[in-house]
């Protein structure tokens, strides 16, 4: 009779959710405590005119906590702006926003985290919920752009209520490295999610995106659209669940990710996923990373453009699929433009 030999069953030697994130660089007992200034000016991605606030909308700062609430059907018409600023290195920052749309109301919230100085060393941990009431529409767009040095964490939820609408719009374009976690409940019938991402890294960059669509009741819809620019020797992962629970019959969701890279020692993953726990449901999506098409370069090319804007040209076809997500209109012509100039910054190397 042949010997036979035991042998041990593999052990997952990483922490689920962190597979692709080093954190061996980071030394939380070098960072101490300090509050974020609420001023911007400082790089910011965007510049927006803050609207007087109708009866029954708040905005209140407590700390390193921000509310805003918006009252049972009133429409905000204009957005309501909120700047978070790091402004010492080595300091680790918690800001934590809660936005409140009550039932049948409407607004739109724009928020950026920026870093005071392009060498700022620090850390900036997020928490966010969203909560949309019945009948409520909330658009929300979040974007980083901290200093190519610091550490980003982020815990973001929302809730959609019955008959609900969330448009969320994540926009990752600084820090050295971090772990963002985004969430989106459909909670109530007839709830409706769309959220749309958008990173652009350069130089030893590295963008880790972890999202959740879960639909917890029936007649449900999610669309999720991530893309991802990326230079350098830059790194990005998106991981992407969409979770049906039992019950959430006729549930339609989509997910996809797309990364285009501009160099050669540039690198991503696209990671989605499926956990469907009921039978009548539609549910798909993509994945793709590649680099520049050589065939479309030399089109370009053959009609005269020289290599540089051929390739330009290309990125930003890549990236308008984003922005003509959103139709014609101050949102739309806000993320071009944004998107623009980090573009031109990361072609500049």
């Amino acid at each position: 009779m042949a010997s036979s030999t035991t042998v041990e069953l593999p052990q997952f030697k990483g922490r689920p959710g962190w597979e692709f994130t080093d954190l061996s660089e980071l030394d939380l007992g070098t960072y101490t405590s300090a509050a974020v200034a609420r001023d911007g000016g400082v790089g910011e991605l965007w510049s927006l005119k803050d609207p007087e606030l109708p009866a029954g909308v708040t905005v209140a700062v407590d700390g390193d906590v921000t509310t805003v609430t918006v009252g049972r059907n009133v429409v905000l018409e204009q957005p309501i702006s909120l700047t978070a600023v790091q402004s010492e290195g080595g300091t680790l920052v918690n800001q934590r926003t809660r936005i409140v749309v009550e039932e049948g109301a409407q607004a739109e919230v724009w928020e950026q985290f920026l870093s005071a100085a392009d060498d700022l060393d620090g850390i900036f941990n997020i928490t966010t919920e969203l909560v949309v009431g019945d009948a409520a529409h909330l658009r929300y767009v979040c974007g980083q752009g901290l200093s190519e040095r610091s550490w980003v964490f982020g815990a973001q939820k929302g809730t959609v209520g019955r008959d609900g609408s969330l448009d969320w719009v994540a926009l990752g374009f600084g820090s050295h490295s971090g772990h963002v976690l985004m969430e989106t409940r459909l909670a109530g019938e007839g709830a409706d999610a769309r959220v749309t991402g958008a990173y652009a890294t350069r130089g030893r960059q590295h963008i880790d995106f972890d999202t959740t669509q879960e639909h917890a009741a029936p007649n449900t819809t999610s669309d999720l659209a991530f893309r991802g620019v990326l230079q350098g020797r830059s790194s990005a992962v998106w991981k992407g669940n969409i979770i049906v629970d039992p019950g959430a019959q006729k549930t339609d969701a989509f997910q996809e990710s797309r990364n285009l890279l501009i160099s050669k020692r540039a690198h991503a993953d696209a990671i989605p996923g499926l956990e469907i726990q009921a039978n009548d449901v539609r549910c798909t999506h993509a994945a793709a990373v590649a680099q520049v098409d050589p065939e479309q370069l030399f089109y370009l090319r053959s009609h005269g453009l020289p290599e540089e804007t051929a390739k330009r040209l290309v990125i930003e076809g890549f990236l308008s699929a984003l922005v003509e997500r959103f139709p014609a209109g101050p949102v739309r012509e806000t993320l071009a433009d944004t998107l623009e100039r980090r573009l031109q910054l990361i072609l500049a190397r």
